[in-house]
């Protein structure tokens, strides 16, 4: 029985096979543990992972249960470095000439209530891209909530303006040798808004930030050009694609806007 079990076909290598290229081919939507450090800080979350290779036109398809097995080998807690050394393996274990990872978690910061500093923990996306071979790429995205505040209703209204929660999303990649930490990214783009988001405030918090916001007012292309100003003025940064999305108080649409530099999809 034993014997039988060695001799079992590689259907997915068969002799002969010819068909086209895939760019890419993998598993997705794995749930899966991943204890990851930022700046020496470091959370216990749940992943959803990615993991694909390209595959070649004279093979039939690629070993699928050799991505779980390498996702279940990697111990420990998890950096862009080791996420980019899982990439590396995945490449080697299964052949490939190019091979990707993404693994999605939200991510916990500790906010502190600007006036009654009750302490209160804000939740974050964040997804990690990385590509090696043919193109060798880190990408890091966060998706950060804060409040917008309207400049045109400000100055138009007798009695206030309309405000609402609005997400900026920021999807970088570093220069070789560089990082940035996931909570130096959130910083940079929340002070992009019109004002922060707490999860614990206080009446005296809530006046702060209310008052903050209306002396603040930023359209939502405002708010975009910010935070690419700083993303520009950032040498750690190679490339980045960047967006913010208001979520309309008084409109049944949203209101969006968007900038790239030097931004190529791998």
């Amino acid at each position: 029985m034993a014997s039988d079990l060695k001799n079992l076909p590689d259907v997915q290598a068969e002799a002969g096979f010819l068909g086209l290229p895939i760019h890419r081919v993998g598993v997705t939507d794995v749930r899966y543990p991943i204890n990851f450090d930022s700046s020496g800080s470091a959370q216990s979350t749940t992943g959803l992972w990615e993991m694909a290779v390209s595959l070649a036109g004279d093979k039939r398809g690629t070993h699928m249960s050799r991505f779980l097995e390498i996702l279940s080998e990697f111990k420990g807690t998890q950096t862009i470095d080791t996420l980019r050394e899982m990439c590396a393996d995945i490449r080697d274990r299964l052949n490939a000439e190019d091979a990707f990872l993404t693994v999605e978690f939200p991510w916990f910061i500790e906010k502190v209530a600007p006036v009654s500093n009750r302490p209160g923990k804000l939740d974050f996306d964040v997804k990690i891209s990385v590509a090696t071979g043919g193109s060798m790429a880190t990408e890091v995205s966060i998706k950060v909530p804060a409040t917008s505040l309207c400049p045109c209703s400000k100055q138009i209204s007798k009695y206030g303006a309309h405000n609402q929660r609005c997400e900026l999303t920021l999807s970088v990649r570093f220069v070789d040798g560089a990082t940035i930490s996931l909570e130096e990214l959130f910083l940079i783009a929340e002070s992009s808004a019109s004002a922060p988001l707490f999860s614990v405030i206080k009446r005296d918090d809530e006046k702060h930030v209310t008052e903050q916001a209306y002396e603040n007012p930023k359209f939502c292309e405002d708010t975009i050009r910010d935070l690419a100003e700083s993303l520009n003025s950032d040498e750690r940064i190679n490339s980045y694609k960047c967006s913010v999305e208001n979520f309309e108080s008084i409109h049944s649409h949203n209101a969006f806007a968007e900038i790239a530099s030097g931004w190529k999809h791998f």
